[in-house]
């Protein structure tokens, strides 16, 4: 039996999932905030409760919303499973464990220390009511010290699945486990499962979920794990794992499978990882805070991540990199409505990272906020991404420096659009990144672009610097304390645009590298600076 000094029951008004009511809907939530400040106010948050509330009693009560689904709905008190967390319940589960099958857990709290395994089944549930689970400690869990449910495997899963409806309660020390493994073909449904206290024991993380026919569909909606887990070095389970456990895993995953309104703290190996399967996954709203690695980590073919908050404001001795969002592995990969804030950056740690092998993006509607006294990049393109779209999106930077956003140099030749965004905030020129938009790469294109970088305490920051060939500058309007517009590269265009330094620099820097840029339609403030370049067109411009 494991020692559960200190260990407290559950209170369901007073739990953490009464603290996420802010992110259950992303939409809503952040269409009431103004564009300063659209993550000010987020540890203010309503009561709400989730999970299944009834009176107690027989079953067929609490639960005859599910008796059209299964053949059989047992409770599992009135088959002998102990609810006070005194025995563990594993081997009562064993006994119950049938198709068509739910197991309903009542108000109580369940001790396990040993895995129920279940797979190769049709129709099967485990529903809670109020009810707690208990997990074992590491030094006293028996068989592999990994899983509370195992339900289906990658060659054998299940076809139906609910899993719903649960706390856990790992406040104890050396605990922390994975409360849920689900390989399931059709339909699977995970809901209200929330995790209290550090995963401390150094095992994998409290979820991993795969829909494994192409034609399946999942859910896993508010599966919350806010305290996130320690490093593994710090925990029993240290040598044996590198970094320590994820949040949620989704590698393969080849249905559609959607994370709603989940919540996870501070992993060490991802928060929210998802980017191994062929199948399409779906991210809407919820929040990812603190994560090493990546926040929030998707791939797949036509994968959305819609309305989520994200947010880095706290770094460990052991954290390396803290991305926000990580988009590869896919094609067709949308990024709508997100919130990215990062306040607590490591040197490497971009708020959205767009990965080479992506195929192609979509981001929009998007609003990223850096702040800090480290160096820090915003949206980073890498050089062999494909096709990407960013659009309607607002990105705030200031930090000691870093580009807003980085399009790195690419053989590629798709082209990278970027109209009805802004760049601002007040940035300095550490290791050299001063640059509001770095443009490194052929085949990009500018439309309706606000790019403001006054400078932190006198650094000298450029609007746009360009290196590649074929960029075109449209109805934009570029301010900076050196120059708005630096050309290194070929065959570009600006037109239509006003450019203005606040440092009594030229609008224009032309290098000798530049070939054939031309001007047309413009206000530079104080004309062009060209120091070599070459077949140098103006058009119909003014320079005041």
């Amino acid at each position: 039996m494991s020692e559960r000094s200190g260990m407290r029951r559950s209170n369901r008004k007073d739990s953490l999932q009464a603290r996420s009511a802010r992110w259950d809907d992303g939409h809503e939530s952040r269409d009431s905030r103004t564009r300063r400040t659209f993550l000010r106010g987020v540890a203010a948050t309503g009561a709400a409760g989730i999970g299944l509330t009834s009176a107690a009693g027989a079953a067929s009560e609490p639960y005859a919303q599910y008796e059209d689904d299964y053949r059989n709905v047992v409770d599992v008190v009135d088959a002998g499973a102990d609810n006070t967390g005194e025995e563990s319940i594993t081997s009562v589960l064993e006994d119950l464990r049938a198709d068509d099958t739910l197991l309903v857990f009542p108000e109580g709290r369940y001790y396990m220390d040993e895995q129920f395994r279940f797979t190769g089944f049709e129709n099967f549930g485990v529903v809670g009511d109020d009810a707690t689970l208990v997990p074992a400690n590491y030094h006293d869990f028996a068989g592999p010290q990994y899983r509370l449910f195992r339900l289906g495997v990658s060659y054998s899963p299940g076809s139906h699945l609910r899993f719903e409806g649960f706390d856990v309660d790992q406040r104890a020390p050396d605990t922390g486990i994975r409360v849920i493994e689900a390989n399931v073909a059709d339909r699977l449904e995970v809901r209200d499962v929330t995790v209290h206290g550090e995963h401390d024991s150094g095992t994998w993380g409290p979820g991993l979920f795969n829909v494994t026919d192409p034609d399946g569909w999942g859910i896993v909606e508010r599966f919350r794990a806010p305290d996130g887990a320690a490093w593994v070095n710090n925990t029993p389970y240290a040598g044996n794992r590198w970094r320590g456990p994820i949040g949620i895993e989704a590698n393969q995953n080849a249905g559609t499978l959607e994370f709603r309104r989940c919540w996870l703290g501070g992993f060490p190996n991802n928060g929210l990882y998802a980017a191994g399967g062929d199948g399409k996954i779906v991210v809407h709203g919820g929040l990812y805070r603190n994560s090493n690695g990546a926040n929030v980590r998707v791939g797949g073919q036509n994968s959305e991540i819609r309305w989520p908050t994200v947010e880095v404001d706290d770094t460990r001795p052991e954290d390396k990199t803290q991305r926000g969002i990580r988009i590869e592995n896919g094609r067709n990969v949308e990024i709508h409505g997100a919130a990215v804030e990062v306040t607590s950056p490591m040197p490497t740690s971009h708020a959205i990272s767009v990965m080479n092998s992506c195929e192609s993006a979509r981001i929009e509607n998007t609003r990223v906020d850096l702040r800090g006294s480290d160096v820090n990049h915003g949206i980073v393109l890498s050089p062999d991404c494909g096709e990407t779209v960013i659009t309607d999106t607002e990105i705030t930077h200031e930090t000691a420096g870093g580009y807003p956003l980085w399009i790195r140099d690419s053989d590629r030749t798709e082209q990278v659009l970027v109209e009805q965004v802004t760049i601002s905030g007040e940035a300095g020129d550490d290791s050299g990144f001063r640059d509001g938009i770095r443009c490194e790469r052929d085949n990009c294109r500018f439309s309706h672009v606000d790019v403001s970088q006054p400078g932190r305490d006198g650094a000298d920051r450029n609007a746009i610097v360009n290196m590649g060939s074929d960029l075109t500058v449209y109805r934009s309007e570029l301010r900076a304390s050196q120059y708005p517009y630096v050309d290194l590269g070929t065959d570009t265009v600006v037109r239509d645009s006003v450019l203005e330094s606040s440092g009594n620099e030229e609008a224009v820097c032309l290098y000798a590298s530049a070939e054939d840029p031309t001007f047309k339609k413009n206000r530079l403030v104080d004309g062009i600076r060209d120091l070599g370049a070459s077949g140098v067109t103006t058009w119909e411009n003014s320079y005041e």
